[in-house]
């Protein structure tokens, strides 16, 4: 059987996501797609705006044979660790051939150029990303620029890094290259939206950023970029009072992490660095508005960017101390393969992978002992406490379900 991955979030699944899906057929012809999907928060560090189940079941019902989880460890990342995690259990499943993603470039070479030279980074190169965060730019344009002090490379090929799914891609495939791993790389071009995309460019294509704006405001203008399946999934969530769900829900557990420690106490969570732990103390009695986007535009500099703000304040809420989250754990890889749901198809798929995966294939968290699940049976527990309809089956759905069967 012919296998190919993908690594996704569907927060939620769109069109866009599911062109993605009938690309990935016809380019690599393949018998079955294994998509690795974030759990109860997202990369960005926010906590995704339905359930991990329903986002399984859109997954399944789109065209996925087999949805495993990234452990949170992985998911609340830059690039880097984000990828290297879903990477990581693609390969340990023994089963997939090759990694399909989407790209704005379309194109594979100049992006596997960038990763050849990229998958060993020298101190040199580290030192110099470090520097150009510093003065508050993206990662990806810190990369390019160090990347370009040091590296005689074509313009052209540094300038891919200002898109965020070249990025990602590039970090997939350094991410292979340092695994060793046989899978091979396939890139899609991006159609129709950007990443970025605030409002609707095309008739039913719309990035997933367009489309949560949409959900919050009236979801019913939300249904044109939404497949069919997807948009009875949501109905039925938020009917049953499960989302759609925002980060300012978490405020108050946020207020009462930072209140009730000390700086010395906030300084031992994971990206705590650079005397943060003093300015969340300093900045939060100012507030004016209490949420928690407030907090982060107060908390905003040119040092400081956006996005790591949220990773961090997801680390708070999620308790991701150094102590349970650190670098020589991450390049350990993940320590299990948890299924979220399959078809047909990905039962049997789950068959072979116990003759062939590397990594404990499990269903439910009594499965492992691993440190790692824990955090992930936190991240489900806290997103679900946001939850218009507070149930323990929903609080505790990690104990309480069994993986999606369609």
């Amino acid at each position: 059987m012919k296998v190919a991955g993908i690594i996704v979030e569907y927060n939620p699944l769109h069109y866009g996501h599911l062109l993605h899906l009938q690309r990935t057929r016809e380019k690599t012809e393949c018998d079955a797609i294994v998509a690795v999907m974030s759990g109860g928060f997202t990369q960005r560090g926010e906590p995704a705006i339905f359930s991990k189940w329903a986002r399984t079941e859109m997954a399944l019902h789109a065209g996925c044979d087999l949805v495993i989880e990234l452990p949170s460890a992985y998911t609340v990342q830059p690039a880097e660790w984000f990828a290297y995690g879903a990477v990581s259990l693609l390969e340990a499943t023994g089963l997939v051939d090759s990694l399909v993603f989407g790209s704005e470039s379309g194109s594979l070479s100049p992006l596997k150029a960038l990763a050849d030279l990229l998958t060993n980074e020298s101190p040199e190169l580290r030192l110099l990303i470090q520097n150009h965060l510093k003065e508050g730019i993206s990662y990806p344009a810190a990369l390019g620029q160090a990347v370009a002090s040091l590296y005689s490379i074509p313009d052209q090929a540094t300038s891919l890094l200002d898109q965020p799914n070249n990025t990602l891609g590039l970090q997939y495939m350094i991410a292979l290259n340092r695994l060793n791993s046989s899978i091979l790389p396939e890139t899609i071009q991006r159609e129709q939206s950007q990443y970025h995309d605030l409002q609707p460019t095309h008739e039913q294509i719309a990035s997933a950023t367009a489309v949560r704006r949409l959900l919050f405001s009236d979801v019913q203008q939300a249904t044109p970029y939404l497949p069919a399946s997807t948009m009875s999934i949501i109905e039925r969530e938020i009917a049953a009072g499960r989302g759609p769900v925002k980060l300012d829900q978490l405020w108050q557990s946020l207020f009462q992490q930072i209140t009730t420690h000390s700086p010395q106490q906030l300084a031992q969570y994971y990206d705590m660095s650079e005397g943060l732990e003093y300015r969340f103390k300093k900045i939060l009695p100012t507030l004016q508005n209490y949420s928690i986007t407030d907090l982060m535009t107060a908390l905003k500099t040119k040092r400081y960017t956006y996005t790591r703000l949220q990773r961090l304040i997801a680390h708070l809420l999620l308790g991701h101390t150094k102590s349970v989250l650190n670098i020589e754990q991450l390049e350990q890889g993940p320590g299990y393969i948890r299924v979220l749901g399959f078809t047909d198809t990905g039962r049997e798929l789950l068959r072979q992978m116990k003759k062939t995966a590397s990594l404990p294939v499990i269903t439910k968290p009594t499965d492992t002992d691993h440190v790692h699940m824990e955090l992930d049976i936190r991240a489900s527990a806290i997103q679900a406490s946001c939850f218009a309809v507070q149930q323990s089956s929903t609080l505790y759905s990690d104990y309480r379900r069994s993986p999606i069967r369609i």
